[in-house]
């Protein structure tokens, strides 16, 4: 059997070295703040505001949640958004995805604050994740990813990735992340080809599509590393990731769980870009 990877370990070494930084910070007279914006109240993400809230308070860093109707106007939207920007006690800011369909992400993109804009929502953001440059805010769930394979000493230089996914919130971060690691990607999509060909010459399979036990253990090779930032709920209400863990969990080297992986580390990801933001603001 392979390694199980669990995130609790990384999160909590994250944790302890924010709390160090956090009481600097507030011996200086600075507190990191947090502000969560969800139009709505969708059940994953009050899921994921609840764990968010828990690991801010944890370490230190203050947080507080601007709730909006689901039936709010695009400008009122964006007017409680600018609101946040021009905040000068609010270090970091993160509005939940995917917003309701009448309102235009696209705009969102171009008004949140870069140096605010926690999950790498911003074009600016986007651009210094490609670049390499380390004063841009990374989005927290590909960092998760990162996190979790330099905490189990994954080696990733000169090696073969695959990710399996190709969002905006995942799978291109990731697949950038790693290239800045100077690892060999491959990005398989919907329209790929032969994606179990893809994955089973790989080093390391990052996984986050959304599809349920999608990778099978004749796509992983033998003493593969794989990480799966899948969380689905399956037809028997049980939670589980995008691999199918039970079959491939013997095959592999490494391998982290749903739950209990990569999920665990993102709200410390989370905590760790909001005092990122705030010591960025401060010149510190």
């Amino acid at each position: 059997m392979g390694e199980i990877i669990k995130g609790k370990p990384v999160a909590d070494k994250i944790a302890e070295e924010l709390a160090v930084e956090i009481e600097v910070l507030k011996g200086k007279g600075i507190s990191p703040k947090l502000a969560i914006v969800r139009v709505g109240a969708r059940p994953d993400d009050l899921a994921y505001e609840k764990g968010a809230l828990t690991r801010c308070k944890k370490v230190g860093v203050e947080a507080e949640v601007h709730e909006f109707s689901q039936e709010i106007t695009q400008a009122e939207f964006i007017a409680g958004v600018k609101k946040l920007n021009e905040d000068k006690n609010v270090h970091g800011i993160l509005v939940f995805r995917p917003l309701p369909s009448h309102l235009d992400e696209k705009e969102l993109k171009h008004v949140i604050a870069a140096e605010k804009d926690i999950d790498c929502l911003s074009p600016v953001n986007e651009g210094k994740l490609m670049e390499g440059d380390k004063t841009g805010l990374a989005p927290c769930t590909p960092t998760a990813v990162m996190e979790i394979l330099k905490h189990y000493n994954v080696e990733l230089q000169g090696k073969n990735v695959t990710v399996i996914g190709a969002s905006m919130v995942v799978g291109k971060p990731a697949a950038i992340l790693l290239l800045n690691e100077n690892a060999t990607v491959t990005i398989c999509h919907i329209f790929t080809k032969d994606t179990a060909a893809m994955a089973c010459q790989a080093d390391v399979v990052v996984v986050g599509c959304g599809v349920p036990r999608l990778v099978k253990e004749s796509w992983i090779a033998e003493g593969a590393v794989v990480v799966d930032v899948g969380i689905n709920v399956d037809a028997d209400g049980n939670m589980c990731g995008d691999v199918d863990f039970d079959k491939v969990v013997d095959k592999v080297a490494m391998i982290t769980p749903v739950p209990g992986g990569v999920g665990a580390v993102t709200t410390s990801i989370l905590a760790k870009n909001v005092v990122k933001a705030c010591k960025l603001q401060n010149n510190l």
